[in-house]
């Protein structure tokens, strides 16, 4: 029987070793999964709301718990695990409070006695997570999944196995019907079985490009519905008149939060001429002020990347733009999994760190002339999932929304997820919304119904 092991990459010490099920446990889970539905899908809205709220309950109630996995599987800092799970169970509190209104029959002016929109869920939703946010990926997905009436199954990442197994648990304990939520823990060839099985009626995906695209295309041959929530190159606009000591802290967090591993983070920096030396002297003081260290201490800020390769690939995309012309002007050491924050100038069109998603602690500065140049260069990539621009005129910003062709346009603010707004990119960045009521809408049937007495 194969395995699947865990290892701390702060350490790097092993945690467990889990065994990856059968052939035929996956198909009797997947009939579990159909079983559920049909009684869950009748179930009250109402119902499965209250029980939406004791997952949120629990979370609180055990984040200091799960933050510690978290911390033990992928490395992020503990503070920020816990923020991680306080996010989660908010999440939760918003779905419970919302869905029944989301979910409500639309009534339509028809030439009928009645006529309505009825939302129907589709059946088992397979879920395929990455590791990066264990818990939060996770739940955005299921939160409003499951209260819509479907039933859930996930794949999640093997590096963070504990975790999916916990957050099945999470459910069961919080009232959960078996079979509503399971995890699988399977090998990357039985996807593929998965995604073929009739049971399942639609994935949901974040993940990288590459893995969006194979999913897509399974999923299209088979007639499954996908959302696709995929990698990132955003730009962080700085234009002249941006207040540096306001937002400066806000600038170089957007690139440097967990470890630079996130597809919303801030990873080309394109900074208008007039106001460049000051930025980058700013940008690199407020990196150089981090407390890296062990991820399980509280001051930790920075800490290790989630696993030494993926260390290996930053240090490689790094290498290649340096070749090309880019200078380093701060940090680039690397010891296993740690990753030094770290500041590359000079950064062009034709190098990894302006055309590829760098999931590191990399920030990519690139100097321009002038504010068309600043949208021009943004818009100068192939994803598409969020931008970020800096200016006191925030007027003249509103104008340009449209020029940027991504999911989400941030004035003065990082590139965040909200419950209460949708999230989601365009081009390689995938396609589909999550949260909001755009996100609990992506796995349920929009049904007419037309009545005549």
């Amino acid at each position: 029987m194969s395995t699947i092991e865990t290892k701390n990459p702060y350490t790097q010490k092993d945690i467990e070793s889990y065994e990856i099920i059968s052939d035929r446990e996956l198909s009797s889970k997947l009939d579990k999964a159909e079983t559920q539905f049909q009684s869950w899908h009748k179930l009250e809205i109402e119902q499965r709301c209250n029980l939406l709220s004791n997952v949120a309950e629990l979370l609180l109630d055990r984040k200091e718990r799960y933050a510690k996995l978290i911390t033990e599987e992928m490395g992020k800092p503990i503070t920020q695990g816990i923020a991680e799970i306080e996010k989660c169970a908010w999440l939760c509190d918003f779905y419970a409070e919302n869905a029944e209104d989301f979910l409500a029959d639309q009534l339509i002016e028809a030439d009928t006695e009645e006529s309505f929109i009825s939302y129907d869920p589709l059946g088992v939703i397979l879920a395929i997570m990455p590791w990066n946010y264990p818990f939060w990926q996770v739940m955005r997905f299921a939160a409003p999944t499951l209260t819509a009436g479907n039933t859930a199954v996930l794949k999640h990442a093997s590096s963070t196995t504990g975790c999916a197994l916990e957050i099945e648990q999470l459910f069961l304990d919080a009232g959960y019907p078996e079979g509503c939520f399971q995890t699988l823990v399977v090998s990357h060839d039985q996807i593929e079985k998965i995604v073929e099985n009739e049971h399942i009626k639609a994935v949901s995906l974040t993940g990288s490009e590459k893995a969006g695209r194979k999913i897509a295309e399974l999923a299209g041959k088979n007639l499954k519905k996908t959302v696709l929530e995929l990698g990132g190159n955003n730009a962080c606009i700085v234009l002249k008149d941006a207040d540096l000591d306001e937002y400066i802290e806000t600038m170089a967090w957007a690139r440097m939060q967990n470890a630079g591993q996130s597809c919303i983070a801030a990873k080309r920096f394109i900074v208008e001429a007039e106001i460049y030396d000051d930025f980058i002297e700013k940008f690199k003081d407020e990196v150089k002020s981090y407390v890296i260290g062990n991820p399980i201490e509280e001051e930790t800020q920075v800490s290790s990347m989630a696993r030494e390769n993926l260390a290996e690939d930053v240090e490689d995309q790094v290498k290649k733009s340096l070749d090309k012309g880019a200078t380093l002007f701060y940090g680039n050491n690397r010891e296993k999994a740690n990753y030094q924050p770290t500041i590359i100038e000079n950064v062009k069109p034709g190098m990894p760190l302006f055309d590829e998603e760098v999931f590191g602690p990399v920030a990519a500065i690139i100097k321009v002339k002038n504010e068309d140049e600043a949208y021009e260069m943004a818009s100068n990539t192939k994803f598409g999932l969020g931008s970020m621009i800096f200016t006191e005129d925030v007027e003249s910003a509103k104008l340009r929304i449209s020029e940027i062709a991504d999911g989400a346009f941030f004035i003065n603010e990082l590139v965040k997820s909200d419950p209460r707004l949708p999230f989601g990119g365009t081009k390689a960045s995938g396609y589909g919304r999550e949260l909001s009521k755009e996100g609990i809408m992506e796995f349920v049937n929009a049904k007419t119904v037309y009545i005549k007495k």
